[in-house]
């Protein structure tokens, strides 16, 4: 029998779960649907949020050929063939058969390179699907062609729903006797992953007893799912429980239970350049100022292993997470840009002083562009005291050096050049 959470896929965007800003009503992505013509794009976003159904449910509304591959075992080869199979395609009708490409974030740089030339000609519309950041995993030369959209998590609410609509409206449970009790365990056990939530739900389901009402409780769930807590899944809810104990034990300073969440990962086959890429955003969110070094050495180690791989790799990453571990911390640079971002926004597009704009013309110089500006190198010690910001943000404090030994040095060093102008 066809699995639940294949038959319980949408047939309709006003059917589809959760994404209302891609495809609800009015929403960029359904706009371009209705309008049937759809660019290339990227759909990012955690497991099981509906990307795959998104894809073929947009290839069944626009009526388009579908080719499907998974980069997990496909390669350079299938993708040819997948190309070649839309070409002949369009000697019948019209251009855009949708090839999707889940897990494109695994994809090689030939194999990605492959994608470039149909997707340029139009031979396809590329949808890929992708649980990792597109910017760091998808070539600069396709991503420039692709829209990038992304996904959210389903809310709690939208995965009730889900539960209720599945025993209303699968012919295989609406007519079983079940009452949901509790969906707790139920929701803990998928993660916010629909398809992890419907499998549960049919697992539990099969526990009915012909003629006995299945009353789901959460003990009923606990019971019925026999879960190994401590397998890795790469794809799900293990994963980002991991990355998660892992950056906090780092960013906790214990290098102790640093070291052991890495094992756990690669043990658990995880992608190193992830875990690397996770060490040089955490060197800079978590260290940043207070031992600039650390961005160096993440940064090194992600070419390192990039060199080297596995298993040697694995002693690479160790020395990098026992160092940041063992770094002194400071999240100031975190926070100012944080604090500067939230500034524009609400301060609007400022206009930028006259005296620091630039005056290439005759025109602009008679305006007073670039008028009154100092000219640090001009000045003792290459330094002179004047206004940078906007005039609506005048002197506004956006870093504060935190309390370490590096940062107290440039804390004394700001307060020497800016005396009262700026009060750390």
């Amino acid at each position: 029998m066809t699995p639940l959470a294949e038959r319980m896929r949408p047939q309709t965007l006003d059917a589809f779960l959760g994404q209302q800003h891609l495809v609800g009503e009015n929403a960029v992505l359904r706009q371009a649907i209705e309008a049937g013509k759809i660019p290339s794009f990227i759909l990012w976003g955690p497991p099981g949020v509906g990307k795959t159904t998104l894809a073929q449910l947009i290839a069944k509304l626009l009526k388009k050929p579908f080719y499907q591959l998974s980069a997990i075992n496909s390669g350079v080869k299938d993708i040819r063939e997948a190309i070649d199979n839309a070409e002949k395609t369009t000697l019948f009708q019209a251009k855009g058969a949708i090839l999707f490409i889940d897990e494109i974030h695994r994809f090689s740089k030939s194999q990605q390179d492959a994608l470039l030339g149909a997707v340029e000609k139009g031979t396809v519309t590329l949808i890929g699907a992708t649980t990792e950041n597109p910017s760091f995993e998808v070539i600069p030369a396709l991503l420039s062609r692709c829209q990038v959209y992304v996904l959210e998590h389903l809310t709690k609410a939208e995965l009730i729903s889900l539960l209720d609509r599945a025993l209303e409206e699968d012919e295989g449970l609406k007519n079983a006797d079940i009452e949901m009790v509790e969906t707790d365990a139920l929701l803990l056990y998928s993660g916010g992953d629909a398809r992890r939530l419907l499998n549960a739900l049919e697992l539990v389901s099969n526990y009915g007893k012909p003629g006995e009402t299945l009353r789901i409780t959460n003990e009923v769930v606990r019971q019925r799912i026999q879960q190994n807590i401590a397998l890795y899944d790469k794809s799900g809810e293990q994963h980002y429980d991991i990355i998660s104990a892992f950056i906090k034990s780092v960013r906790g300073s214990d290098p102790n239970a640093a070291v052991y969440w890495l094992a756990r990962m690669l043990d658990g086959g995880e992608d190193i350049e992830f875990i690397a890429r996770r060490l040089v955003i955490l060197a800079a969110e978590d260290i940043g100022l207070a031992n600039p070094n650390a961005l160096l050495l993440a940064t090194t180690t992600m070419d390192a292993i990039r060199m080297i791989g596995m298993p040697e790799a694995r002693i690479i990453l160790s020395e990098c997470t026992i160092y940041l571990a063992t770094s002194p911390k400071s999240n100031s640079a975190y926070l100012a840009i944080n604090d500067a971002l939230e500034a524009v926004r609400s301060s609007g597009g400022q206009p930028v002083p006259l005296h620091l704009r630039n005056a290439p013309t005759k025109l602009m110089k008679e305006l007073d562009y670039g008028a009154g500006y100092k000219y640090a190198h001009d000045f003792p010690g290459h330094f002179v005291q004047q206004e940078f910001l906007p005039e609506s943000l005048r002197r506004k404090i956006l870093y504060e050096p935190a309390s370490n030994q590096a940062e107290a040095r440039v804390r004394q060093k700001l307060q020497e050049d800016w005396k009262d102008w700026y009060s750390y």
